[in-house]
């Protein structure tokens, strides 16, 4: 009852199949143009902005600014205290003698220390990045694979796990926000006319190129046969009948199916009003079923998130990074606070040189300064925040 070989058949469904990738490509060339998918892209290209950290305060910008100047203040004071240092000048406070001589020495001395030790110690927080036979490794680099550890442990257990990623799911709707912004998508596209009868126009295109093949209608007629054959194999009665309508047919049943699918293309080309009739109901059937959809979509991605390892994602990259990657991206993420440990040492080194110069009197007025401080911020507290 079969004209062509199983070869035959494989070889023109195999063809069939590569003619359904090329109309698929098609339709998506279609579905493209009218729901403006390039157009959507560049647009979010366009849109989307470089991140950038918070900007600083205004009084923190001004505080660091000012914190800045001391180093070269303490430099240049160093400097002219080779050439005058309150030589000779005394005086007294509540007849408690003063020597100034010297002061602008130690104070200046006092202050570069400082400024100059914080300097070295975050320094060697991230140089050199490669060790050295003789100045050895910095601290994070050093530590590389342990901080990917730590920051991957952190990351996974604190921030981005599979429980935190599904509660702002839930909290935020996102899955029904989307399978509404999606409906109202498809029915832009759908309501479109051009883009109705360019799918109409496809669909019979489609149909012609198959069945128009002989090979690809002699190889889905014989599937046909077989399947017809298979599902009456313990049906005596249907043999008989079959074989009663291919003798009075006067030809071969395959011959009898390649006709019937000759005539499909026309059928359908016939009959594509339905097609807006389907088309007119598709939104009404997404959101018929939208409980349903969200659910699917919702336990897909439930799937997805359970099987995401963040700690091993994390860490992975992270140890990818080289020594240098590591510690710029801790020190950009702290360098405005580095830089205030920095300028603060010259701060604390200038008082540092004033209480060398004088412990009583320093101490005293460190102490007064500490308390009215405290005093004055608690006032303002009280006033502003409470």
């Amino acid at each position: 009852m079969s004209d062509i070989s199983n070869k035959d058949t494989g070889n023109a469904l195999g063809h069939a199949k590569e003619m359904s990738k090329e109309q698929g490509r098609r339709l998506w060339e279609i579905i493209k143009r009218y729901s403006q998918v390039d157009r959507l892209t560049v647009s979010s290209k366009g849109s989307v902005s470089v991140l950038k950290p918070p900007p600083k305060k205004r009084y923190s910008s001004v505080l660091l600014s000012i914190l800045s100047i001391f180093p070269y203040l303490l430099l240049l004071t160093f400097g002219f205290s080779f050439y005058w240092d309150f030589d000779g000048i005394t005086s007294s406070f509540f007849n408690y003698p003063l020597e100034f001589q010297g002061l602008l020495k130690i104070v200046s001395v006092s202050g570069l220390i400082g400024f100059l030790t914080n300097w070295v110690a975050i320094t060697m927080l991230f140089k050199p990045a490669k060790r050295r036979p003789l100045l050895g490794h910095g601290l994070i680099p050093a530590q590389k694979d342990r901080i990917a550890f730590r920051l991957a442990q952190a990351v996974s257990e604190d921030l981005i796990n599979p429980d935190i990623i599904k509660q702002k799911i839930n909290e935020s709707n996102i899955i029904s926000k989307y399978r509404k912004s999606s409906t109202r998508y498809v029915k832009n596209i759908i309501d479109n006319p051009n883009f109705r009868e360019e799918l109409k126009q496809w669909v019979v295109t489609y149909l012609n190129e198959m069945i128009a093949d002989p090979n690809i209608r002699a190889a889905l007629a014989e599937r046909i046969l077989q399947q017809i054959e298979e599902a009456i194999q313990d049906k005596s009665f249907e043999k008989v009948a079959l074989k009663a309508y291919s003798y009075v047919k006067g030809q071969e049943m395959q011959h009898v199916i390649e006709e019937a699918l000759t005539q499909i293309p026309t059928s359908v080309e016939s009959g594509l009003d339905k097609v807006d009739e389907l088309l007119d109901q598709l939104p009404k059937k997404i959101d018929d079923h939208s409980e349903v959809i969200e659910n699917t979509v919702t336990n897909l991605l439930y799937k997805l998130i359970n099987q995401l390892d963040v700690h091993k994602l994390v860490e992975e990259n992270l140890r990818s990074y080289d020594e240098q990657h590591i510690s710029d991206i801790i020190q950009n993420a702290t360098n405005e606070q580095l830089r205030y440990i920095q300028y603060l040492g010259a701060v604390l080194g200038l008082i540092g040189g004033f209480i060398i110069w004088e412990p009583l009197i320093s101490l005293s007025a460190l102490g007064i300064i500490f308390i009215s401080v405290l005093a004055l911020d608690h006032l303002l507290y009280r006033q502003f925040y409470s």
